[in-house]
């Protein structure tokens, strides 16, 4: 081409409900960060010109969590540039059937597709050989991407434009140094689609660990990379240039990385000597409080609330997953810390290990709400993802394995479990956030942050609202939630009808209907639940066991901590003992 226009779209696909209609709204909830990497990556190619001075490119950016995509408007808008290219971005496994579907219509119309995202990362780097899925598409003339970008868009972007894509480009050896690198970033038109104007950013990859649920290790590495404080420093100004100030740092474990200290002291300075207002949500693990000063200086930083890995309380849970650096003994005190630091606790459980039981699993919820002071609590079903150790040793063994990968979302039974089928398995997990969502239990979190120095209160009441809504409202996990469900009635997983307008629109108005009702009443009830609570004369001197602050070498409880001592396997004739320090 000697002149004119080379249109990229960034597409980050959404996955497909138990009916076959995409999970979409009106406002998503979680930023997608890997657009927001590959966007920075390639909205910098194309003010480099890397085709020429005479070639412009366009780069669009699209969350199908919160848009709708036409893949016919978009493959006309290709072909009337004259060139162009579909990347299919940071696609995971429970997304791969919505992205295939995506894939083949713009083959259909000839228009050059890239896939890249865990699922072909994971699969490339822990299978023998190429799942089904994946060699599907490739059979229709999608190329694949495995691995991180940075250092390879560039080459990826000039093949696509001179026309010779590679059916793979597998850079998963290639892992590149984040001091420096690219930022990510979205323009603010994507971040206002969605609830809470978050953007995203990755302050470090990579994890140490080797968690055998996890995919992380195998596609990022088990050696951390890391950005630098001046790289932070210039994604908070870039953002903050464009009016967004709400960041979700999306390390696996921020406390792990190795610059935590210098990037929070940059974030403090911006914000007690420039001005500059950051609100953050970080990740992190549960002996994080253990560093000195770390808990301290995030709240400086501006954290609203963190997200915490606990994954389990039982013991032999999390030995068998190679979890072992959670230490049940310290949960108590290291939500304490961030209590008085006024950060939101937010913590991840995982449920279906091989020892759980529909008792059991009731059994640990009641031991949590009772001894630990944690504000909002989310549940996930144990699945061996492709790219896990887990999947990987299940797959050589010829273990029986779910080949849908829209049920590969954490919310569906998968694989078999030693005491309970699958169809069990899946209502124990929805039975649990009506267990720890109870009333009672609700009105217990909000008299716990009556009496503590939570820096938002109504944050709380918010989060309260979706995360013990969501499930039983929406049927679909907070983390994939948004405001206003859409169902396109013609975006239909591939194979299943299209339902006649005459019977799609009359019940979609009902299902609207009954879901506001239901959300508004959940609404108020907790609104009223907290005036009441408020209003009470004792409201300062409330407390309980999760509150009580434990003594350096104490257990959550001698007799929870018994309880599964007992279980734990004595391989060498000495007495059983959990160490606690």
């Amino acid at each position: 081409m000697t002149g004119g226009r080379f249109k990229v779209f960034l597409i980050k696909p959404s996955h497909y409900d138990d009916d076959g209609y995409v999970i979409q709204w009106r406002r998503s909830l979680i930023p997608a960060n890997s657009l927001a990497s590959v966007y920075g990556l390639v909205r910098h190619s194309a003010d480099a010109r890397i085709f020429g001075p005479d070639i412009e490119t366009d780069v669009v950016a699209i969350d199908e969590c919160n848009t709708v995509v036409n893949c016919q408007r978009i493959a006309r808008q290709i072909k009337e540039a004259g060139a162009g290219l579909v990347c299919l971005v940071g696609v995971q496994s429970n997304q791969f059937p919505r992205t295939g579907d995506i894939a083949r219509q713009f083959r259909d119309n000839n228009i050059a597709v890239v896939i890249g995202g865990f699922h072909v990362s994971g699969c490339l780097s822990m299978l023998p050989a190429l799942p089904d899925d994946i060699q599907e598409v490739l059979d229709i003339g999608v190329s694949l991407f495995a691995g991180e970008a940075e250092g390879q868009m560039e080459n990826l972007l000039r093949d696509a434009f001179e026309g010779r894509l590679r059916p793979i480009y597998n850079c998963l050896n290639a892992l590149p140094n984040l001091d420096g690198a690219q930022i990510p970033i979205l323009p603010a038109e994507n971040i206002s689609r969605q609830v809470t104007d978050f953007t995203s950013f990755d302050a470090g990859r990579g994890c140490p660990f080797q968690c055998s649920f996890c995919t992380i290790i195998n596609v990022q590495g088990r050696k951390s990379r890391h950005r630098t404080a001046d790289d932070v420093e210039e994604i908070i100004r870039a953002n903050a240039a464009q009016g967004v100030t709400n960041f979700f740092v999306t390390d696996d474990n921020f406390a792990r990385n190795r610059n935590w200290e210098s990037i929070l002291d940059r974030i403090i300075s911006l914000r007690e000597n420039e001005g500059f207002k950051p609100s953050l949500i970080f990740q992190v693990d549960t002996l994080c409080h253990r560093i000195p000063g770390f808990i301290e200086k995030v709240a400086r930083a501006g954290c609203i609330s963190v997200f915490i890995g606990l994954e389990n309380i039982n013991p032999e849970s999390l030995m068998a997953s190679k979890k072992r650096q959670n230490k049940i003994w310290e949960y108590r005190e290291m939500l304490l810390a961030w209590r008085r630091a006024g950060v939101i606790t937010c913590a991840g459980y995982i449920l279906g290990f091989p020892t759980d039981t529909p008792a059991s699993i009731a059994r640990d919820i009641e031991t949590i709400q009772r001894e630990l002071p944690i504000d909002i609590l989310e549940f996930f079903l144990l699945t061996p993802l492709p790219g896990s150790e887990d999947h990987k040793s299940m797959y050589m063994a010829g273990v029986s394995m779910d080949t849908d990968m829209n049920r590969y979302d954490l919310e569906h039974a998968c694989a078999d479990h030693p005491t309970m089928d699958r169809t069990t398995l899946e209502r124990v997990y929805r039975d649990a956030w009506s267990l720890y969502y109870t009333d009672s239990h609700v009105e217990t979190l909000i008299r716990r942050a009556a009496v503590s120095s939570l820096r938002s209160q109504r944050k709380l009441i918010d989060d309260l609202t979706l995360f013990s809504g969501s499930v039983r409202i929406e049927n679909v996990h907070p983390l994939q939630f948004g405001l206003f469900r859409r169902k396109v009635r013609t975006q239909r997983r591939h194979g299943m009808p299209v339902v006649n307008p005459l019977l799609f629109y009359p019940a979609r108005f009902g299902e609207i209907v009954k879901s506001a009702v239901r959300w508004i009443r959940l609404f108020a009830h907790y609104r009223g639940l907290r005036r009441k609570i408020l209003a009470d004369p004792a409201v300062r001197d409330y407390t309980d066991l999760a509150l009580t602050p434990v003594a350096s070498e104490e257990t959550l409880q001698e007799g929870f901590v018994a309880e599964f001592a007992a279980k734990i396997p004595n391989t060498h004739g000495a007495p059983k003992r959990i160490a606690v320090g």
